[in-house]
């Protein structure tokens, strides 16, 4: 068995060891900071100096159109938000429910597991904005009585069907990468098929996957934006309309400032998720 590598504040370290990697540390600190410096030093002179740098920061970093656009931008992003509110966790029942009839086994669920793959295939398939314009257009024009033709709702269910397709497959990886000697070890212990799957399997698939899943989720609450395409005027149609009143950008740079406000702490979570999940696995091999 390979011993486990001690950790730097490990007593069981050399000390001179121990004083040389902080000082190793310290140093890549000190080279990581001054390269990042250096780096946007560059990027603003070369920027700031360029021919056309007047323009561009007139069309979109004008500071009174960003004053005049802020908040209609930012009321209509609340609509984005409340979009991805609602389309995640249907996301995640469909999903769910999708893989574990990919998985099963059993002859009779046959018929579904068909279905569950075409569905997957299909909507896999299509590009996103497409399938809104397919569902929000598509559906309101059958005049059918008993179907809402509001734009907002198939513009969601266009992101859940859509979503629903890639996180199945993410949901359908973490319970094949459970070893089948954790089902064989739970049966053996008297528990029946849908008890293994609850108490067994899935919890460990989902642990597993929470990572991907994160990232799956930042790209959907980007793509709410692709619902302006069918007329809800959420950030991006509210920019939109801003810009086409003011002929200025500045409304789209509102607008992306939003969203990264809100996806990049998501992003860092997943990436932390990441490394934590990475020296889980690093441990649990060198022991």
């Amino acid at each position: 068995m390979t011993p486990v590598t001690p950790d730097v504040g490990s007593p069981y370290v050399d000390p001179v060891r121990r004083d040389l990697m902080h000082r190793k540390a310290r140093r890549d600190v000190l080279v990581a900071s001054a390269s990042l410096v250096a780096f946007v030093v560059v990027a603003v002179v070369f920027v700031s100096t360029a021919p056309g740098w007047p323009t561009v920061q007139e069309l979109f970093f004008s500071g009174e159109s960003f004053s005049a656009s802020i908040g209609e931008v930012l009321s209509a992003f609340w609509l984005n938000v409340r979009i991805f509110l609602i389309a995640e966790p249907a996301i995640l029942v469909l999903a769910l429910a999708i893989a574990l009839v990919r998985g099963t086994s059993a002859p009779v669920m046959f018929p579904l597991r068909v279905i569950a793959a075409i569905y997957t295939d299909i909507f896999r398939g299509i590009p996103t904005i497409l399938l809104v314009l397919l569902l929000g257009f598509g559906v309101p024009a059958l005049n059918s009585d008993g179907i809402t033709n509001e734009p907002l709702v198939w513009g969601t269910v266009a992101l859940v069907l859509s979503y629903s397709a890639y996180v199945a497959e993410v949901f359908r990886a973490g319970i094949e990468s459970v070893h089948p000697s954790q089902r064989s070890a739970a049966r053996s212990l008297g528990l029946s098929a849908s008890q293994t799957s609850r108490y067994v399997v899935l919890p460990q698939a989902i642990r597993r996957v929470v990572p991907p899943l994160l990232n799956d989720f930042i790209s959907l609450q980007k793509d709410t934006a692709l619902v302006s395409v069918i007329g809800p005027i959420e950030a991006l149609r509210q920019a939109q309309i801003d810009s086409s009143f003011t002929f200025n950008f500045t409304p789209y740079v509102c607008a992306a400032l939003l969203f990264i406000a809100l996806t990049v702490p998501m992003t860092r979570f997943a990436d932390w998720l990441n490394a934590r999940a990475a020296k889980q696995r690093n441990a649990g091999g060198s022991a």
